[in-house]
């Protein structure tokens, strides 16, 4: 599976869509569902927290191991994909539409210079 171009993606393998009026959404990527296998259960923030760049804010729980999730922004949680909550083989399933996480205001300040385009982010995820 391709990384969307129009996406921006951290190191730590979560993808942040272009903000919209201010909130961006909030995933991990297909290289990182397909690396923790089949998803078994997601711990995301809860709406009108607060996240960090770079702090974690979850996990998520395969058949193989628990792994942390990082928020790739900071702001406000304004909401979360109960979808996901209910039935989290949709990360693996659809990690770049019905198997987002969560969604942020964006503080002030915006999003970090360190986040990734799609070809920077497959260069760094295959090692190349």
């Amino acid at each position: 599976m391709s990384n969307p171009q129009q996406l921006r993606y951290s190191k730590e393998h979560e993808w942040l869509s272009e903000p919209v009026d201010g909130v961006a959404t909030i995933g991990i990527t297909a290289h990182a569902a397909d690396a923790l296998g089949d998803v078994v259960f997601v711990q995301l923030p809860d709406a009108g927290d607060t996240v960090s760049a770079g702090d974690t804010c979850g996990e998520l729980e395969s058949t193989k191991s628990v792994s942390d999730l990082y928020s790739p922004v900071s702001g406000e949680v304004t909401e979360v994909n109960q979808d996901v909550v209910d039935d989290p083989a949709l990360v693996n399933s659809a990690p770049f539409e019905g198997g987002w996480l969560f969604k942020v205001r964006l503080d002030p300040s915006g999003a970090p210079d360190d986040l990734l385009s799609a070809d920077e982010y497959t260069a760094f995820a295959t090692g190349n």
